[in-house]
């Protein structure tokens, strides 16, 4: 649908069916089911918000189907099978049923369905997978050791990442989290990880009135009182991202996040920096053994001259804490959000700098 030609099978149908006799439906709470992200165990079903969510499994056959309810009808997912994408889901508002992958060569096959969506996009609903009764699912993925977390704005959302026009469009057909420099770096490391990131976000003022020090702890960011327990994931690794959004917003004197904010008191560099400051230590107390990166970039708020990496690399040291490190990443000089291949060259600078300073 829409404007992706690379799909290989026919994804949507005309509207949802019960399984046949030949076929049989897999509850979504089956322990041979794996799910990544910040996920909402309900009565029923499984609900996904965040971008980079996932839902992974073992299989034997030749095709899978899943039953969904999509909020909106303007989220986005990628289908990979045995390593690489082999479809793309734009799922429609409502409940129906989808053929995720068919036409398979008969043996054993991974697959995982990979939310490239943020959640401003809308919730999804699971409520199983229908496998032919020839199919058979098996034990759930091996769970990866390695456990990275992001904390990140539309960079890290991939915003515009699909769009090769030069228009930078902020539609959900161009967003797509599995090109970011996160999801790369996550890859690369075989590593879970988790997205926790809003095109427009910042640290100190935002687009809109949810600043990031107020969504963090969500399991779903739509419902305030929806708190994320973070004892059900640990990082290893935790990489924060913002303060591109700040950087032009805190001289926006004239909007109305800005009067909220601030009044008529322009900020500080202290009282940025004891923001961030005061995010780390958040962050900290969740996990007290985690390595923390604070980066920026690779938008313009990064370009040298700025003030603003002074003041990522003035938080992290000013914590004296070896585990919390500093990475600036190099200006981009495109217009717009970063392409692909800026994205992988972040992922490139962030996985060496890994290397360097993590011992998994």
């Amino acid at each position: 649908m829409r404007f992706f030609s690379f799909i290989i099978s026919t994804f949507l149908f005309a509207g949802l069916t019960a399984p046949t006799a030949a076929q049989h439906m897999v509850k979504p709470a089956d322990p041979r089911i794996q799910y990544t992200g910040r996920i909402s165990v309900e009565d029923q079903h499984i609900m996904m918000s965040w971008s980079g969510t996932s839902l992974r499994i073992n299989f034997e056959g030749s095709q899978v189907k899943a039953v969904l309810m999509d909020e909106y009808g303007e989220n986005y997912y990628n289908v990979i099978v045995d390593g690489r994408v082999v479809n793309v889901l734009d799922l429609d508002k409502g409940k129906k049923e989808y053929t995720l992958v068919a036409g398979l060569k008969a043996g054993k096959h991974t697959l995982e369905l990979f939310k490239r969506t943020e959640w401003v996009f809308g919730r999804t609903w699971i409520y199983g997978l229908v496998l032919e009764n020839a199919n058979t699912l098996l034990t759930a993925p091996v769970v990866k050791k390695r456990k990275m977390e992001f904390y990140g704005d539309s960079i890290t959302c991939g915003y515009g990442v699909e769009d090769t026009t030069g228009q930078d469009r902020g539609a959900s057909p161009y967003e797509n989290a599995y090109k970011t420099y996160a999801a790369i770096t996550a890859r690369y490391f075989n590593a879970d990880y988790h997205s926790i990131s809003r095109s427009g976000i910042g640290l100190t003022i935002s687009w809109f009135p949810q600043i990031m020090p107020e969504m963090y702890n969500k399991l779903d960011p739509v419902d305030e009182k929806s708190n994320w327990d973070f004892s059900k994931y640990i990082p290893d690794v935790i990489v924060i991202n913002l303060f591109q959004n700040d950087a032009g917003l805190t001289k926006a004197t004239t909007i109305p996040e800005y009067k909220r904010r601030f009044g008529n008191t322009a900020p500080t560099a202290e009282y940025i920096v004891n923001a961030y400051v005061k995010f780390i230590k958040e962050l900290r107390s969740k996990h007290p053994k985690a390595h923390i990166i604070c980066v920026l970039g690779n938008m313009d708020a990064s370009q040298t001259g700025s003030e603003w990496r002074g003041y990522v690399k003035q938080a992290a040291a000013g914590l004296k804490d070896a585990r919390v490190h500093s990475l600036i990443f190099p200006y981009k000089k495109t217009p717009g959000h970063p392409s692909a291949a800026e994205q992988q060259a972040m992922a490139d600078d962030l996985i060496k700098f890994i290397k360097e300073k993590v011992t998994w």
